[in-house]
């Protein structure tokens, strides 16, 4: 442990972490569950990471997820997880151990609404997140609850064409207005959609199309998350009505890039790009399109179906706070990229993990202080963390790389809030080990808490203590003083 040099964190923060159903449920078919966009993505024995990644880049084709349904040959983690819908009790109950204020998960829309189009709630998946939800508020952890975290119902890509079908909206404020009529006597902290700018990086998982469903592609990826986006109004408007202290935040991805270099080129293509990542919160937090995204549309040909009545509901129903995932920073170079979010230069200034990401504490201080700048609205970190594979020995994980990562980030996030910036809750992502969602691995782990798992569902599924677990308890211990 070392003393955190900005420790000027509020007597009430919120410090946690954070998982999804999709990625740590498991109980694929159980109690009237049908597959979601998760259930559809096998594990690839024999490819690198960087090999998994491409193809998860490249998206779904919708023979793909047809076949995939059917497929007996590989094995799909995201259905098993680490069984936490089964287990959530004794899990729950070593977060708190840590001293947990707070747990970020999800609600899976195709247990509550299994294909997503009915008109009534599957019970028996209520049951069970009051259940989930109860045993949180025992241990005194405050729930920040996801309504969508990439678990859209198969039926509505293959019957409805995903996100793009205005059809969606409908019912996803259905499924969303159950849910606050169910847990909101519970719930105070609702992020509506998980990552919402995600849409080319992960446009399946984001927005339930396939890549070959549609011509062009980006052009229904818009619109799809602009539905999206319409829905997230309307249950910010549903909450209004209720007699509930309901907070309904927004979630992005930093995907903000720095220039490569002061040449002007470099400097204005970081600008647009940062722009076209801010579009999202735009919208959500000031209620309208901005107008150089509506050049972006028409400069590339892009005609979005969107109403005057959907205008006036985004600029009257603005969410109340926004949530961020942090892992790393990205750059551009104007010589090999172009305004686009995948589009990025590897920065040779630091390092990396197994899997590309370049570790950048300071970039998290500098996407907190300009999104604050630029909003002044109330942000929680909704996910921040260390993949990295363990190695279990003398009955624990000697963790060091990933204390080492989560320190010097919490210490910028107390750089941040010294400097103003109004941020709430820290949730460490996957505080237990659970199946990666862009490589569907469990080595690539995250947690403070061991699960005896590999990569193909082998193993005791024992939890163990890592390092880390005894090095976040004193963190929470101290609020962030020593680190």
């Amino acid at each position: 442990m070392r003393k955190n040099n900005y420790s000027d964190f509020p007597k009430d923060f919120l410090w946690g972490g954070a998982i999804a159903a999709s990625q740590a449920d498991g109980a694929y078919t159980e109690e009237g569950k049908l597959p979601n966009s998760s259930d559809v993505q096998p594990y690839l024995k024999g490819l690198s990471n960087m090999e998994i990644q491409q193809l998860e880049k490249q998206g779904m084709t919708l023979d793909q997820v047809k076949k995939n349904l059917e497929d007996t040959v590989h094995y799909y983690p995201k259905r098993f997880g680490i069984d936490f819908y089964n287990t959530f009790e004794s899990d729950l109950e070593l977060l708190a151990e840590m001293g947990f204020k707070t747990f970020r998960t999800s609600i899976d829309w195709s247990r509550v609404f299994p294909k997503g189009d009915e008109t009534e709630p599957n019970e028996l998946a209520l049951k069970h997140y009051d259940k989930m939800i109860d045993k949180m508020k025992s241990l005194g952890i405050e729930p920040i609850i996801t309504m969508l975290h990439y678990e859209t119902p198969v039926h509505l890509t293959l019957e409805y064409g995903g996100w793009k079908n205005k059809a969606v909206i409908e019912m996803f404020e259905r499924y969303g207005k159950v849910l606050l009529d169910r847990f909101g006597d519970r719930v105070k902290y609702w992020i509506v959609i998980n990552q919402i700018n995600m849409i080319q990086i992960e446009p399946f998982l984001s927005l339930g199309i396939c890549k070959d469903q549609y011509d062009p592609i980006e052009e229904a990826e818009y619109q799809a998350v602009h539905n999206q986006m319409v829905a997230s109004a309307l249950i910010q408007k549903y909450a209004k009505t209720l007699n509930y202290d309901l907070q309904i935040g927004t979630m992005i991805a930093d995907g903000t890039v720095y220039p490569n270099s002061c040449r002007p080129d470099d400097v204005i293509l970081a600008m647009q790009h940062n722009r076209m990542q801010y579009l999202f919160t735009d919208v959500q937090l000031r209620g309208e399109y901005p107008k150089y995204a509506l050049n972006y549309f028409r400069e590339n040909n892009y005609h979005l179906e969107i109403t005057e009545e959907e205008k006036q509901l985004l600029r009257e129903n603005t969410m109340d706070y926004m949530a961020i995932s942090y892992y790393f920073s990205q750059m551009v170079d104007s010589t090999k990229n172009v305004n686009k979010p995948d589009s990025t230069t590897v920065n040779p200034h630091l390092e990396a993990n197994p899997w590309g990401w370049n570790v950048d504490p300071q970039g998290l201080y500098n996407t907190l202080s300009q999104y604050w700048d630029r909003y002044q609205k109330p942000i929680i970190i909704a996910e921040n963390g260390f993949g990295m594979y363990d190695k279990l020995e003398d009955g624990t994980v000697h963790d060091d790389y990933r204390i080492s990562y989560l320190g010097s980030h919490i210490e910028q996030v107390g750089r941040a809030i010294y400097d103003g910036a109004d941020v709430i809750a820290y949730c460490a992502w996957g505080p237990i080990d659970i199946v990666s969602c862009s490589s569907q691995q469990m080595s690539k782990r995250y947690g403070f808490i061991y699960v005896d798992l590999d990569d193909e569902g082998q193993g005791s599924g024992e939890r163990i203590r890592k390092d880390s677990f005894h090095w976040y308890k004193q963190v929470i211990a101290t609020n962030g003083a020593e680190i």
